[in-house]
Parts: structure tokens; sequence; C-alpha cells
């Protein structure tokens, strides 16, 4: 398949394009730049930095993606945003590249969601299947696992972790970080249960769900100190896939605080 060049759009010589890509009115594709096959430039999109967008992913009017990082602390530094296959990155959407104090890498992974006014923040790493709903904010340095979902209007605070699966409510403040297939919400997020619902149409088993609540219910309990309650669910339940993987994420970074329920 040949590439498509809108005459309006200003692509430098110097960029990389893949079969089939389209390049709509208007747009601007800077000289490091590398469009995997079939990416699709809607219009009015601009595209610089060291920049690599994968197979099929489509942009759409306004977007932004691979500007200078907005940190003071960057200096120009040859970092790169690395952008995966499939994504849907709608109108108004910033995406920065890395920086020094961050490992020089911005990461995106496959089948994204990134619905108008978006922003992933400075050496962000984010899974595959993530959903960012409208004016949803990540600052820098923060790590969404798979299948996260955030909702309209939140905020992620910088180098907040977020495991595979949790879900945020919408206008919510995340200054902690969240458990996996943990589900919270509110000005300062609060845990408010496992995200159940995503769960479900996931496909996990109904037994694996109800062990995980059973482990939720341990963990945040009123018992005993926080590592003593992780390391009881480790024992009697830690042979879970599921409590595995909370377990690990807990233990991963123990130095960070984890969003509580409200009544813990």
């Amino acid at each position: 398949m040949s590439v498509t060049i809108h005459p309006s759009a200003v692509v430098d010589p110097a960029a990389k394009l893949g079969e089939g890509v389209s390049i709509g009115p208007f747009c601007a594709v800077g000289p490091d730049v590398a469009l995997g096959d079939g990416v699709r430039l809607v219009s009015h999109v601009a595209v610089d930095g060291r920049t690599t967008i994968g197979a099929g992913t489509v942009i759409y009017p306004f977007a932004s993606i691979g500007h200078r990082p907005q940190d003071l602390k960057y200096h120009g530094e040859p970092s790169e945003l690395v952008i995966g296959a499939r994504n849907q990155i709608r109108e108004h959407v910033t995406m920065n590249p890395g920086t020094e104090g961050g490992g020089m890498i911005t990461r995106v992974g496959d089948d994204g969601l990134f619905m108008m006014g978006s922003h992933v923040a400075h050496d962000c790493i984010v899974g595959d299947h993530v959903i960012m709903a409208n004016n949803a904010t990540l600052g820098g340095h923060v790590t969404l696992g798979d299948y996260v979902i955030i909702g309209g209007l939140s905020a992620v605070r910088q180098f907040v972790r977020i495991g595979s699966h949790a879900m945020i409510g919408g206008m919510s403040g995340v200054e902690n970080d969240v458990i996996p297939f943990g589900l919270v919400m509110g000005d300062r997020a609060r845990l408010a249960g496992l995200n159940l619902v995503g769960l479900e149409r996931r496909g996990f088993k109904k037994d694996d769900i109800n062990a995980l609540r059973g482990a939720y219910r341990m963990l945040f309990g009123t018992e005993g100190t926080f590592a003593e309650r992780v390391e009881e669910v480790g024992r009697d339940l830690g042979d879970r896939a599921l409590i595995s993987d909370v377990l690990d994420f807990i233990r991963a970074k123990e130095s960070r605080s984890l969003c509580q329920p409200r009544d813990a």
C-alpha cells in the first residue's frame, strides 16, 4: 500500500513512513518521527521529537505528540516517546517524551483509547488496553498496568503506580498507589472496593474473584498492622493468581503509600 500525504501537510523528508500511512490536511511530522504501517493522522496533528508510533494507530485533530516535555529540568536531551499499535488518540491529546531524570523514555502500549484532552506526561509507562477518558491527566513518571481505566477529569500525581485492571472514578485526584483490580474515587481518591465489573468483563472466573474479595477484606481489615495482614494473606491465599498479583504489587514498592479505604 502506498503512503498518502495531503498537499497541505508538512512532512520532513527524513521521517520514516510505513506502508499505507495516511497523513491528512495540515499535519506536521518532524524528522525523527517513525510512523508504522497503516498509521493515520486524520488532520491538524503535530508529531515531533524522537517519536515512534505503532502500526494501525489513528490520531485525531489537534493532538500534540512527542513535543518537548513540560518539565523545567528538561534540557534538550535526546529522549523518546514510543507508542504501540492500534491506539485511538483523540482530539487535543498530548503525549510527551521522557527526560534524563526518568530513563529517557515515555512508553505507551497497544490497543489504548485516549479520549479528548487526555495527557500522558514525560517518563510515564502505560500498559496495553488502557482507557483514559476526557481530560484525564497523568503526571510525570506514572505507571499504568494493563486494562486500567482513568475516568474523565481525573488527575494522577507524579510517580504513582496504578495496577492492572484498576479503575479510577471520574474527577478523582490520585495521590497514592492503587492496587491491581482496585476501584478508587474522590477528590483525594480513596479505595472503594474492587473493580468487579471490570473483572467480570475480562472473563475472570467467579471462584478467583470471590477469593480476591476475601483477600481484599483481610488486607484492609482492622486487625494488626498492614504489614502483618499482607503476610497473612500471602500465607493463606498467596497461591491464587489474582491475589499474587496484588501482593507482588504491594511488595515491589513497600516504601510507597497505597490508596486505602476511607474507614481504614
